[in-house]
């Protein structure tokens, strides 16, 4: 078989027993991305030489008898939200166009660690905001099961790189379901780890109480693999988790035998694509086969989870991105030739009560507020470096943050987002885990939502909560539509639930083949 066949276990072992070399794997898989990537636009760069160099130097390791990381010559790609020392690191967006970071990512530096062989960053929606990858500056990604639809978001490039096997192992972040929504559109698993599982050090804030780093890879036992070497603590970030790591991948076998998986009647409603409905049954029929049983549950406040999600994320957003100014961080804009900014007819500013200019003191000091050229250059700076949807993140965040609303919307939604914690809390003292659709239809037509915002939100309406609740949650294949398009199935669990997830995701894998499915592109 051809390395780009392979799992990523089969790879590391094959590297490990000497059958077959890192460089080589790394090459089959840089091959195929120069042959097919031009079509799908998965990726936004990749580094040959440095890829291929590093392959040699655990291939020469090898060689010598040295040990080797538990990682050694698997090839993996990383979204662009994750800092790379020796590549851009653009969030998709021209606003951080050409930026080359200073340091790795913690979770890039533990792959390293890990021998894992980085071979390029992923396309993505604009700073992680989106469910369709639309909404990245460099064009979109799109779905190898139809180059006409979309592959989901923010880590649509992640998903879509591993579905057309470009890559055997992806990272991406799931802010709102952006693992786990574009693994279910692309056919592929995608792991949400409970929040400060994996540190975020490193991963360009969207919303920093909602971000959380993970694993796209063909199977559950992929994602264990990696899991072992990315989750701990991190000094570094004051939200990351001190919890032990499992050995995931020694606890997968263990049968279902007694699991009690819940089920909300509640996403069955309108909405739900009948043929997505279907695959969805017959997972749960397949778990139960497995001897699981399955129970009805509740989750009564899952209905404003999109209303409180698009306000509490748009917030966190308007304030991590207001450093990106053209000052402190990234585009600047080039002034107007021959412009030069002037105070307005018979206006004086006043300086602030108890403030005397002093001799020296540069006069714009105290120009008024919209007449400062520096003003100006933040605004068109910032005009000409964010793309549509940012914008209105944005603006959506700042409004609700303003004086005479932050109590009205922020405030409440923070109150609603406990009441979406305490139902899953709830529901989790009666079954250990929670079931259902990853998304409520199969992969849409590029441009389908794009003139609809509210459309679009909606794609993420089951995968929120769980970012909401800060638990961890994994979606993979449960069967395809008659047109041949994949459909998701997720698993959510009670925090640091990561190897009951994992396990209850690999067994079912064990007696279903819809992960081994390749679409035609990628044969």
């Amino acid at each position: 078989m051809q390395p780009t066949e392979l799992s990523a276990i089969e790879l590391v072992a094959a590297i490990r027993r000497g059958d077959l070399t890192a460089r080589a794997c790394t090459e089959a898989f840089l091959d195929r991305i120069a042959s097919l990537d031009g079509s799908i636009n998965a990726f936004l760069a990749a580094d040959r030489g440095a890829a291929v160099a590093q392959a040699e130097k655990i291939d020469a390791r090898r060689s010598a008898g040295d040990p080797l990381g538990p990682l050694a010559g698997l090839p993996v790609a990383v979204k662009d939200a994750l800092c790379t020392v020796d590549m851009p690191t653009t969030c998709g967006s021209r606003m951080l166009a050409g930026y080359q970071p200073p340091y790795d990512a913690h979770t890039v530096a533990r792959l390293r660690a890990a021998d894992a062989v980085i071979i390029g960053k992923t396309n993505m929606d604009e700073f992680a905001m989106g469910g369709s990858n639309e909404n990245s500056a460099y064009g979109p990604v799109r779905n190898p099961w139809d180059l006409e639809r979309a592959p989901g978001g923010s880590s649509g490039g992640s998903a879509a790189c591993v579905a057309a096997d470009l890559a055997p192992v992806a990272i991406g972040s799931d802010t709102g379901g952006s693992i786990r929504q574009p693994a279910g559109l692309c056919g592929v698993t995608g792991f949400k780890p409970t929040y400060g599982r994996i540190s975020r050090r490193g991963l360009v804030a969207f919303a920093s109480s909602l971000d959380q780093i993970g694993p796209l890879a063909r199977s559950a036992a992929d994602c264990a693999l990696v899991m072992e070497s990315i989750a701990g603590h991190d000094p570094g970030d004051s939200t990351s988790l001190a919890a032990e790591v499992p050995a995931y991948t020694k606890l997968l076998d263990e049968p279902l035998t007694g699991l009690r998986i819940g089920r909300v009647a509640a996403h069955y409603g309108a909405g739900l694509d009948p043929e997505v409905a279907a695959g969805v049954e017959a997972a749960f029929a397949a778990f139960e086969a497995a001897g699981a049983t399955i129970h009805e549950v509740e989750l009564p406040h899952a209905e404003y989870g999109i209303p409180t999600y698009y306000l509490i994320a748009p917030c966190e957003a308007s304030s991590n991105l207001a450093r990106y100014d053209g000052v402190h961080y990234g585009h600047r804009a080039e002034p107007e030739r021959g412009h030069r900014a002037e105070p307005e007819r018979g206006h004086r500013a006043e300086p602030e009560r108890g403030h005397r200019a002093e001799p020296g003191e540069p006069a714009a000091a105290y120009v008024g507020e919209f007449d400062s050229p520096l003003v100006e250059m933040y605004c068109r700076s910032r005009a000409e470096g964010f793309g549509p949807e940012v914008k209105r993140r944005i603006m959506l965040g700042t409004y609700a943050l303003s004086a005479g609303y932050y109590d009205a919307f922020y405030a409440k939604a923070l109150r609603v987002r406990r009441l979406i914690q305490q139902d899953f809390l709830k529901a989790f003292e009666t079954v250990d885990l929670i079931a259902g659709p990853v998304s409520p239809t199969p992969a849409f037509k590029l441009g389908e939502k794009t003139g609809d915002p509210l459309a679009m939100y909606l794609v993420d309406m089951y995968t929120v909560g769980t970012n909401l609740a800060g638990i961890g949650g994994i979606s993979f294949p449960c069967g395809f539509t008659a047109g041949g398009l994949p459909i998701g199935f997720q698993l959510q669990g009670p925090a640091l639930a990561e190897p009951l997830l994992l396990r209850a995701a690999h067994q079912y894998q064990q007696q279903t083949d819809w992960h081994l499915r390749r679409p035609a592109l990628a044969t």
